[in-house]
């Protein structure tokens, strides 16, 4: 994630940067400091971001889940369909989409990130 998607995605979910750093749990200057580049976001803060903006938008429109967006044949088999998550299915580790089956969570999520499902959040 870069610096302006971090900042821009922070303003969508309508938190200033002291209340951002509280949900995340990071200190102020942490939050300072992705925003302007100086140090890179980790992946876990990343997963947060995203899962926050995901659930601030869950009242305000119905997203499809991942296994109808994807025709998927192994919906019965994946933890998004056991969880209905089909909404997070890119903050699920041991999902079976053909693109990130046996990933670890850091890898998982850089795929995720040009898939629609994840794309739809931002």
């Amino acid at each position: 994630m870069e610096k302006v998607e971090f900042a821009k995605i922070r303003k969508k979910i309508g938190k200033t940067q002291k209340q951002l750093a509280a949900l995340l749990g990071v200190s102020l200057k942490a939050i300072h400091s992705y925003e302007q580049g100086w140090r890179s976001i980790p992946s876990h803060i990343e997963r947060q971001i995203f899962f926050l903006l995901t659930n601030k938008r869950r009242g305000t429109e119905k997203t499809k889940p991942c296994w109808e967006r994807k025709n998927c044949d192994r919906k019965e088999e994946c933890p998004a369909w056991e969880f209905q998550a089909g909404h997070l299915c890119w903050f699920l580790c041991g999902t079976l989409c053909d693109c990130c089956a046996e990933r670890n969570c850091k890898d998982k999520l850089d795929v995720c990130r040009e898939c629609e499902v994840l794309k739809s959040l931002i």
